[in-house]
């Protein structure tokens, strides 16, 4: 009999100790998770191994309902971005047409030819032209048509790219059976600007592979990345925004589009944390599967 009390006794006292430890494993997981929303970070997600079946159930929730609210913040992102676009190409284009239309009339003239005017009336019609180019490219973060989703088999998207960019080496490990829920040409002009960019980095080979998605299995999850020019870490943070860029050149609204037309397709493009091997640069394209 005693012998009964004290195994009932050591079964009780390990049953106690084993309910604390997992209590504080799931307040460590509470924390984190509040720490992640407080920073704005939806991309969090918790592993769901070694859960009790109701404890899993809901971590499983709660990485979905990350995913669900970095949609909706995303997506209000954008909504924003449309609403400013609509006010500010208005006003500018309001002001900079008459300003083009005046010097250009101007600069015809036989009184302004050749004479000291010249010079300055020239500088502001090559200002007002470059700022009604620029306006010109704003109009396209809210012009854009609605996707139209249908079933897309991939791999020819993934084959027209590379076709149309031989300039780079194409490593690509897609199954050639794999579709997907897209537009096709909103899908094949992001993939189109994510290797032009690589170009533009002075990149020679592009990688594209199947990322492997535990935590949804209506999304497929597709790396690419390029060997070209890495990042700067102070650069990471505003590479979406548009009009964001460090080329000379550049108008700054490439990615910050792409981002916007997978959005559209209930998508995404991220900038990937670490890119994989061989790669100084690497994207993750998120997309609807069939």
């Amino acid at each position: 009999m005693m012998w009964l009390f004290i195994i009932t006794g050591i079964l009780l006292a390990a049953l106690i100790a084993w309910t604390v430890r997992r209590q504080h494993s799931l307040k460590i997981r509470a924390h984190l998770m509040q720490e992640a929303i407080r920073n704005r970070d939806f991309t969090f997600r918790l592993p769901t191994d070694g859960l009790l079946p109701g404890e899993r159930a809901m971590q499983q929730t709660l990485n979905q309902l990350g995913e669900n609210i970095r949609q909706q913040v995303n997506q209000n992102e954008v909504e924003s971005w449309e609403r400013l676009t609509r006010v500010l190409t208005h006003e500018m284009m309001n002001a900079t047409a008459p300003i083009t239309s005046i010097s250009q009339s101007m600069l015809s003239r036989d009184d302004v030819k050749g004479t000291p005017l010249e010079p300055g009336i020239q500088a502001i019609f090559d200002t007002s032209r470059h700022l009604s180019e620029f306006v010109a490219n704003y109009r396209k973060m809210s012009q854009l048509e609605k996707p139209v989703l249908e079933d897309v088999s991939l791999r020819p998207v993934l084959d027209e790219v590379c076709k149309a960019y031989p300039e780079l080496t194409w490593e690509v490990s897609i199954p050639t059976d794999q579709t997907v829920r897209a537009d096709a040409g909103m899908l094949r002009q992001v993939l189109m600007n994510l290797a032009k960019n690589a170009l533009e980095a002075e990149a020679k080979k592009m990688v594209t592979e199947q990322m492997k998605e535990s935590t949804n299995s209506h999304v497929l999850k597709l790396y690419i990345g390029n060997d070209g020019l890495p990042i700067p870490a102070e650069n990471r943070q505003s590479l979406f925004v548009p009009f964001f860029t460090t080329k000379r050149s550049g108008s700054g609204i490439g990615l910050s589009l792409s981002r916007r037309m997978m959005i559209q397709q209930g998508g995404m493009l991220d900038l990937a944390e670490k890119p994989l091997s061989g790669c100084h640069v690497g994207f993750i394209l998120t997309i609807l599967i069939s």
